[in-house]
């Protein structure tokens, strides 16, 4: 299986779900783009943490800002045919950011998950505002017809807030996955299998 990970913003847990989803399923990471590289990659991160293989990035730019706007910076044209998730099963592929940030000009990532067309895992915090941005980035996904396996949460409990982003949104609620006080590959496994236990190798 092929798994797209995307959020509803920046900074959420996104890459840290995305290698304990990498880890679970002994699968390969792979970000297409990775942008701002100053304290190392989210690939060097996930590695880390999972102890999974990880595929180079088709691009690296040096600006951590929305990759259409670090290409140009770095002076770089990014082709989405090179942007094509690899035939690796199982593998693991991070977005950046939101689902509508742009690629290029004329690209947002959701219009290229639609391209792929592979099962797509939201990943949201619980934190305040979540279910505005959760339900926005549901329609977003939905509109452009993104198979979504459904919301993965990120932080403390809250209930209601979980509850109706499934229920609104008519998404499966995957599970949560709270913060760790120690964020290491032992840790993160433990906290990952419990959490999600129907991901599992």
């Amino acid at each position: 299986m092929r798994i797209v990970v995307t959020g509803t913003d920046t900074d959420i847990g996104k890459t840290v779900f995305a290698a304990g989803l990498t880890g679970a399923l002994g699968a390969t990471y792979w970000k297409p783009i990775q942008s701002g590289l100053d304290g190392g990659s989210d690939g060097e991160r996930v590695a880390a943490l999972s102890g999974a293989p990880v595929l180079p990035e088709a691009y690296r730019l040096n600006t951590p800002c929305s990759p259409h706007l670090a290409a140009e910076i770095d002076g770089v044209t990014i082709d989405p045919d090179q942007l094509t998730p690899p035939d690796l099963d199982p593998l693991v592929i991070e977005g950046a950011g939101g689902v509508l940030v742009p690629v290029t000009r004329e690209l947002l990532y959701a219009d290229l998950f639609a391209r792929w067309g592979l099962p797509t895992v939201l990943v949201a915090r619980t934190a305040l505002g979540t279910i505005n941005h959760s339900l926005l980035s549901i329609e977003a996904l939905r509109a452009r017809g993104v198979p979504i396996l459904g919301v993965a949460f990120v932080g403390d409990a809250n209930e209601d807030s979980e509850a109706t982003i499934a229920a609104i949104g008519g998404v499966r609620r995957l599970g949560r996955l709270p913060m760790l006080a120690t964020l290491d590959q032992a840790a993160l496994s433990a906290a990952f299998s419990h959490a999600f236990p129907d991901f599992r190798a």
